[in-house]
């Protein structure tokens, strides 16, 4: 009986310790809105190009990108492989005028570092074209 306890009590430990393990070097990309509108009339969707501001920082807060200074937008096309995997998924359904915060773990954003950082981009959408627009 006795012996049936510990078995249990080391399987649940042993179980917690494998999940923990497991899931530790995985993290999900996080997208928080950081401004909403109140009128959207096209969400952005794959195909799309779009103008965009941007600030990219690693996760300690040094800057590493910017496309204020210049006030030079940023223009691709989202879902296309153009930029890092994280934009591409991060972007979807965003709204003109919409800001957003990214925080990209280091698999969907490797384009940029291979160190295996965390990226955090403040990003504004100003402009959507629509393919069947072009």
């Amino acid at each position: 009986m006795r012996l049936s306890w510990v078995l249990t009590v080391l399987s649940i430990c042993l179980s917690a310790l494998v999940t923990a393990t497991g899931t530790e070097g995985k993290r999900k990309l996080q997208i928080g809105v950081k401004k909403r509108v109140d009128h959207c009339p096209i969400k952005s969707r794959k195909g799309d190009v779009l103008h965009m501001h941007y600030t990219g920082k690693l996760e300690d807060g040094t800057e590493f990108d910017s496309s204020l200074p210049q006030n030079q937008p940023f223009v691709f096309s989202l879902g296309t492989g153009q930029v890092i995997k994280g934009w591409d998924q991060g972007l979807l359904g965003m709204c003109e005028g919409e800001k957003r915060k990214l925080v990209i773990p280091s698999e969907l954003g490797k384009r940029l570092f291979r160190s295996g950082a965390t990226l955090v981009f403040e990003v504004e959408l100003l402009k959507i074209e629509r393919r069947s627009e072009l």
